[in-house]
């Protein structure tokens, strides 16, 4: 019986040997395989930056949906070519241009070549970051960008960090440690096996009214609840403001609740506005909280010698956010956690005796799912890697430079012109400004704004985005693309008087 089984096996295996040419190996027909799939995929995507000429094709998700259902996945395509043509009618010819100078609506910026070499290794490669076993030398080239960037920061000799999916998740992790650090050193208490204090109902996290969302939802998901968040209002250049930042803390504990961090922004969604560092890191101090600066956004002028001084004070930070995606030219993902004091990370630390035993540590074995909350975890440090061994500093920072130089322009373009009202000039790379050659208000203006930028997406020419300020809607400007110039600004801006007459036309 056993035999017949076998050879039946072995039997269906030749069989389905063929199939196994997709199986990537040290085998000549595998390789061969794989250099001839990659070749025509690098062809596609060519062509792909070569004949794209406008940021979005104006596709509706309706009439794509039809097409997307008549895909039956039981039934593979014939050969790379018909499925790279099935990719292309569903995606790629309606994919969101980031690399066109015209797309200027959300914090996404083109990627630079260096990178895309880098993801060809990542992939084929498929290292996983958590253990030293599974990654060897990238976890060292990964804690050697982190100890960069943290000497950029000045964050001192025992500072860490860990790559990240995105600001979303530093900021969980930290505010996570914030938690967890108060708890420990405060209440001699140890959550991980006990849950929350009741002294929990009363902490409190203060940040900007004009912070990430994910601040709220990071004190959601830790058991805080968003009313531990205490939303500070902005000063007139939309920053948090210091003095109210005092009242609301004393208010707060006035009422026996307790400040357990102060979060910071460099470089708001809206505005591109920068907190205070200096007297925020320093009432974190006299408070006794963890101070965290969300740099998201604002990262990136670590890169340039004219404009590093925005971000001083972020020296004083137990932790900071950075996302190399959006300032530093990396594809997605690419993010890090960096922290202070490299023993706060051990708030994270889990061990399994099938990953990372401790005692892997006391032999000397870097593990860098010690500091994080994900296990398996891309090494997309590597792009990084590629970007600063290739291109350096000196030229991410000229691009830095670029693209402010380019949002201040822009400020000047659209403040001079009476059709336009700027609500902001730009601190790093972003403005809000509405379309009221009318001299309308209210729900009629706001109608009028979301109308253009509607349109405008439609037609898909050039994108932009829109928000609300006090509920009056306005048009955004983010500018990450050093490529994009003031004639394509005033392009779009004539778009937008296009688009805006056409409106008031009709109504």
């Amino acid at each position: 019986m056993y035999t017949k089984v076998r050879k039946s096996l072995e039997g269906l295996f030749v069989r389905n040997s063929s199939n196994q040419i997709h199986i990537i190996n040290h085998q000549d027909s595998n390789i061969n395989h794989y250099n001839r799939t990659l070749q025509k995929t690098i062809d596609f995507v060519t062509a792909h930056f070569r004949n794209t000429t406008q940021p979005f094709s104006g596709v509706r998700p309706d009439s794509l949906q039809s097409v997307v259902n008549a895909v039956d996945f039981s039934t593979p395509s014939s050969n790379i070519d018909e499925l790279l043509a099935e990719v292309k009618s569903i995606y790629s010819q309606h994919a969101i241009a980031f690399h066109l100078p015209k797309y200027i609506a959300h914090l996404n910026c083109p990627v630079v070549t260096p990178t895309l070499a880098a993801e060809v290794i990542i992939s084929a490669l498929n290292s996983s970051m958590d253990t030293w076993d599974q990654s060897a030398g990238g976890t060292l080239m990964e804690m050697k960008l982190i100890d960069w960037t943290c000497d950029q920061l000045h964050l001192g000799a025992t500072a860490d960090g860990v790559f990240t999916s995105g600001g979303t998740q530093s900021n969980l992790m930290a505010l996570l440690m914030a938690r967890d650090h108060y708890i420990n050193r405060t209440l001699l208490y140890n959550v991980k096996m006990q849950g929350l204090p009741d002294e929990a109902k009363r902490f409190r996290v203060f940040c900007s009214e004009k912070s990430h969302f994910s601040i709220k939802k990071a004190c959601s998901i830790l058991g805080l609840g968003e009313h531990a968040v205490v939303c500070v209002p902005v000063g007139n250049r939309f920053k948090m403001n210091t003095k109210e930042l005092k009242r609301m803390i004393e208010k707060e504990v006035s009422q026996g609740n307790i400040p357990i961090a102060i979060v910071a922004t460099a470089g708001t969604t809206d505005f591109g506005s920068i907190d205070p560092l200096i007297e925020l890191g320093e009432m974190a101090q006299q408070y006794g909280a963890w101070f965290h600066v969300d740099a998201a956004y604002g990262c990136g002028l670590m890169l340039s010698d004219n404009h590093r001084y925005k971000l001083n004070g972020i020296e004083y930070a137990n932790s900071v956010t950075v996302d190399y995606h959006k300032s530093f030219f990396q594809p997605v993902s690419s993010s890090a956690l960096l922290v202070k004091d490299r023993d706060t990370l051990r708030l994270m630390c889990y061990h399994a005796d099938y990953l990372n035993p401790v005692e892997q540590e006391k032999d000397g074995y870097p593990n860098q799912v010690n500091k994080t909350i994900q296990t398996t975890r891309r090494f997309d440090a590597l792009k990084l890697w590629f970007t600063m061994r290739l291109m350096g500093k000196d030229i991410l920072g000229e691009y830095i430079d670029q693209i402010i130089f380019t949002a201040k322009q822009t400020a000047h373009l659209i403040d001079k012109d009476p059709d336009f009202e700027l609500l902001n000039q730009p601190e790093i790379s972003t403005l809000l400004f509405r379309y009221n050659p009318y001299k309308a208000e209210g729900a009629a203006l706001n109608a009028l704004n979301q109308f253009i930028r509607k349109k405008l997406m439609d037609s898909g020419k050039a994108l932009v985005a829109s928000t609300k300020v006090n509920n009056e809607v306005y048009l955004k400007f983010t500018l990450l693309n050093p490529v994009t110039t003031t004639k394509d600004i005033s392009t779009i801006l004539e778009l937008i008087k296009n688009i805006g007459n056409e409106y008031a036309s009709n109504n």
